[in-house]
Parts: structure tokens; sequence; C-alpha cells
């Protein structure tokens, strides 16, 4: 470790700063904290491979999507626009909801500082 960092380290330690990782790894908030993640992501990542690959699947072994939708346009075309759509989506619920992780996380380490029990 770098002197200047280990100084850094040990005066903010000294001064009530540093934080137990190892208490805030084993409080219930922060179990509470990878739960609630989990239980985020792993919907939106089922269905985000489940609707991103469903595009070659149905256009390798139906003709369904070869339809014309409106005009000259098909239905393929609509699906593969739909994936865009559906990735700026995603993006935008999952950084909405880090946001809260943060909080979360924040609340935690706050805690943690002031020496109080995590809840």
């Amino acid at each position: 470790m770098d002197m200047a960092v280990k100084q850094e380290y040990n005066k903010a330690r000294n001064n009530g700063k540093a934080v137990n990782f190892e208490k805030a790894a084993n409080s219930n908030a922060f179990k509470k904290l990878l739960e609630d993640r989990k239980k985020f992501i792993l919907p939106l990542t089922i269905f985000f491979l489940i609707f991103y690959f469903l595009l070659p699947i149905l256009t390798s072994y139906t003709t369904f999507l070869n339809t014309p939708a409106i005009g000259d346009i098909s239905w393929v075309w609509i699906f593969a626009i739909s994936q865009f759509l559906m990735t700026w989506i995603l993006c935008t619920i999952y950084v909405k909801k880090a946001n809260t992780f943060d909080e979360q996380a924040e609340h935690i380490v706050e805690e943690i500082r002031k020496g109080g029990d995590i809840k």
C-alpha cells in the first residue's frame, strides 16, 4: 500500500470515519440489500435474454414474423426495433432502481460510522 494512502486511511480511522466492512457484510440490512438486488436483477435478466433470443429463434424456425405488418414492413423489423426500445427501457428502469440500492447502501455505511446497530 502506498504510504500516503496508508496515512490517509489511518487518519480517517482515527477520526472514526473508517467503516467496518465485516460488520456491514454480516448485518441484516446488507443481506436484505443483496436480496433486494437479486430479486430485481434476476427477473429483468431472464426477461431480457428471452426477448433477445426470441428473434433469432422465431426467424429460424417459424415464418410468423415474415408476414407484413404495415405495408412492406414485416413483423421481423418491428420486433428488431422493439429490442432497441426494450434495451433503453430496461436501462432506464435499472438506473432508477440502482439509485434506491445506493441509498440503502449509504444508509448502512452511515449507521456503521455512527456506531449504531444496523437493522
